[in-house]
C-alpha cells in the first residue's frame, strides 16, 4: 500500500554540507537507514524522534523513502516529468524550482500521514525550501488560516506552498491527512 507524498521545492542544489547534515539526522532518527546513493534514503524512521508518541497500536517504525532531484543529484527526468503539470509557481513561491525532495511515506495509516508532515517539516529545517502539499477541495479551508503558508493555488489543482511552520501546525488538526 502507498502512503503520502510531500515534495520540498528548492530554488536551488543543496550544497553538500547540508545533505551531510540531513543525513546524520536520518541516521539518529531511524531504525534502518539505506543510503542508496547520495540524496537517496531509504528509512523505517522512529515516530517517536519527530515527537509522534500516539502511534494508534501501529508499529512506531515507519517505512519513508527520502529523494533528492534535480540536475546533479537524483533522476532528472523524474523531476521534469513531476514539474511539467505544475502552474507556474514562481509567482507563487518566489523562485521556480531547479531542485526537489521527495518525502513518501510506504504506508497509509495516520500515523505515516504524521511522520511523513513532520520528517518534511525537520527535512525543512536543515535545507530550506518550500513544501508543496496538493489537496482535497474539503482541505482547502482548514490549512487556509494556518500559519506559515506561502501561497494557495487551485490551478491545475488545490495545493497549498508554505513553510515547516505550516506542516506541523496542520498536522495537530484532527482528522489530519495528506493527499496520497
Amino acid at each position: 500500500m502507498s502512503g503520502p507524498v510531500l515534495v520540498i521545492e528548492l530554488a536551488e542544489a543543496v550544497p553538500h554540507s547540508a545533505i551531510q547534515r540531513l543525513r546524520e539526522f536520518l541516521v539518529r532518527s531511524s531504525a534502518r537507514f539505506e543510503e542508496k546513493r547520495v540524496g537517496e534514503y531509504d528509512l523505517h524512521i522512529r515516530a517517536d524522534s519527530l515527537g509522534i508518541t500516539d502511534t494508534a497500536g501501529v508499529d512506531r517504525l515507519r517505512p519513508v523513502l527520502v529523494s533528492f532531484m534535480g540536475p546533479g543529484i537524483g533522476e532528472e527526468a523524474i523531476f521534469g516529468a513531476e514539474h511539467a503539470d505544475e502552474a507556474d509557481q514562481e509567482p507563487l513561491i518566489g523562485f521556480t524550482p531547479t531542485h526537489a525532495v521527495d518525502v513518501i511515506a510506504f504506508c497509509n495509516s495516520p500515523v505515516d500521514h504524521a511522520v511523513t508532515a513532520l520528517l518534511t517539516a525537520a527535512i525543512m529545517d536543515v535545507i530550506g525550501g518550500v513544501a508543496n502539499a496538493e489537496l482535497r477541495e474539503d482541505q482547502v479551508p482548514i490549512v487556509a488560516g494556518l500559519p506559515g503558508i506561502v501561497a494557495t493555488t487551485t490551478d491545475p489543482w488545490p495545493a497549498v506552498y508554505g513553510s515547516a511552520e505550516l506542516l506541523r501546525e496542520w498536522s495537530k488538526q484532527s482528522g489530519f491527512r495528506l493527499l496520497k
